[in-house]
């Protein structure tokens, strides 16, 4: 099963997707875990993500595309995967459906965890003061979940038009997401 999991900062998109792959025996595959394991790894392409974000910067598209490529190809994901974090634009989208389709294959099914912007803004001041990440203020929580209204969000709607997207409600306790989401696949 070819799957990806889409949502807002805070909303379980990682709790979530660990437990799925589980389910399935597929990986689940972070791109924030790509990039810490090339850096970790001293790749040419963990070397390029150090410069850019220790510089402040963004990782490019193309940089991005070409690690989710390299682990997509990997014996663990021949069969399937989950993806976390990828796509985030709609150039990745296009990028991603044309290396699925080289392989000839396509994405079975993008889970979007729908949640309240107050109530995730909630969950991730709770979790900054939890794990005393004061870098996340409500001004800059606020600011991820814009940017991911404004960037990530219009993917939903691409994947609707392939046939592909599958809501489901991301309140609640972890379990009973859980079970919607299988229900929801089938």
């Amino acid at each position: 099963m070819r799957l990806l999991i889409l949502g807002p900062p805070g909303a379980g998109k990682g709790t979530q997707a660990t437990r799925i792959a589980e389910h399935y025996g597929i990986p689940a595959i972070s791109t924030g875990d790509i990039f810490r394991s090339h850096i970790k790894a001293g790749t040419e392409l963990g070397r390029q993500v150090v410069a850019i974000t220790s510089a402040g910067g963004y990782v490019s598209d193309e940089i991005t595309n070409a690690l989710v490529d390299d682990r997509l190809d990997q014996e663990d994901a021949v069969g399937g995967f989950l993806l976390d974090g990828y796509p985030r634009t709609v150039a990745q989208v296009e990028h991603l459906d044309g290396h699925l389709d080289e392989t000839g294959h396509a994405l079975d099914r993008v889970i979007e965890l729908v949640v309240d912007d107050e109530v995730v803004v909630g969950r991730l001041l709770r979790r900054a003061e939890i794990e005393g990440r004061a870098d996340d203020t409500e001004e800059v929580i606020r600011e991820r979940m814009a940017i991911y209204h404004r960037e990530t969000s219009p993917l939903a709607a691409i994947y609707a038009e392939h046939g592909v997207l599958t809501q489901v409600d991301g309140l609640g306790d972890v379990d009973e997401v859980f079970a919607r989401i299988i229900a929801a696949l089938g």
